[in-house]
């Protein structure tokens, strides 16, 4: 038998900024057959016209297995797997797909989510005897990071430390000037996260700088709200930071916070705020799926323009 699993968890997609949570992540195959590594089979490209490029592919072996660890615990909706399309589409037929907390035989004996009868040549298809386990696009839905992809701006930028690289998802602790984001030094430094919709915020993930520096941190403000009044720093805190180790990602609870806006302020004179990674977790308001709950439904146009006008 296959045995296909992801360790940790995933919940159901409902919102912009939830998206592939296998993208990015650890992967970590059987056996590998030649160059078709483990990594392929969450690239984005399902390699049709050149498979050994973009397809994952063990060797010929007694349960072969394929594992992505999500590096945080999600909440399960559903796993897409996309079949190669050139040839022997039948070597996935029997694949487990497996999902848990556990590293027991390389995560194998975690629940089984779904067993895969079969797939077409070139199909992808949702889930919840073949010696090769071979994968040509894994992708996991869920709620993850909403700070993801969103617009950053800040009060002033040190050299190429810009904004965005608080939400690249590479801390950079080697080389810090090329994923970490710094204002200069000035008066009450900010950095402001637009997530575009509102949220209820749960919590916030602060990683600070390992290089240097780490109390520059200290005293940084989380607010968070639907104003951009005084540039959104006039919103309500959900925590002050006293301090973070270097090095360290520290995480601050927000009580379901409603907000579009997510800032670090940091108070005082002659001061550089500089963030390795920021993360925001939380789940869309029921006001905001219902706006876009209305969007989805939207089918006429005289309808779109009376609810837009």
């Amino acid at each position: 038998k296959t045995l296909l699993n992801v360790l940790l968890i995933v919940l159901e997609a409902e919102a912009p900024g939830y998206g592939n949570l296998a993208t990015g992540r650890t992967v970590t195959q059987s056996s590998t057959f030649g160059t078709w590594v483990g990594e392929q089979a969450i690239d984005f490209n399902p390699g049709f016209i050149q498979p050994s490029s973009s397809c994952s592919s063990t060797t010929a072996q007694t349960n072969p297995w394929w594992r992505v660890d999500l590096h945080y615990i999600y909440r399960v909706s559903s796993v897409v797997i996309t079949n190669r399309l050139d040839c022997c589409p039948e070597r996935i037929n029997g694949a487990e797909i497996r999902i848990g907390n556990s590293l027991e035989n390389n995560g194998n004996n975690n629940p089984i989510c779904a067993v895969i009868s079969s797939i077409p040549a070139g199909v992808s298809s949702t889930y919840i005897y073949s010696r090769f386990l071979t994968l040509c696009e894994v992708e996991v839905y869920g709620e993850g990071n909403l700070a993801t992809g969103r617009t950053v701006t800040q009060s002033s930028t040190f050299g190429t430390w810009v904004g965005e690289q608080a939400i690249d998802l590479n801390p950079s602790f080697i080389q810090p000037s090329s994923s970490c984001s710094s204002t200069d030094i000035q008066t009450n430094p900010w950095w402001r996260v637009d997530l575009h919709y509102i949220y209820r915020v749960s919590s916030v993930v602060i990683t600070n700088r390992l290089d240097c520096c780490p109390e520059r941190i200290n005293g940084a403000e989380i607010r968070i709200g639907n104003s951009l009044e005084n540039n959104g720093n006039n919103n309500p805190i959900c925590a002050v930071i006293s301090s973070i180790p270097a090095g360290v990602s520290s995480t601050y609870i927000c009580n379901d916070m409603d907000g579009r806006y997510v800032n670090l302020f940091l108070p005082g004179d002659s001061r550089f705020l500089t963030l390795c990674e920021v993360e925001v977790y939380g789940e869309v308001t029921v006001l905001a799926r219902s706006i876009l709950n209305m969007v989805e439904n939207c089918r006429t146009a005289a309808f779109c323009s009376f609810l837009f006008s």
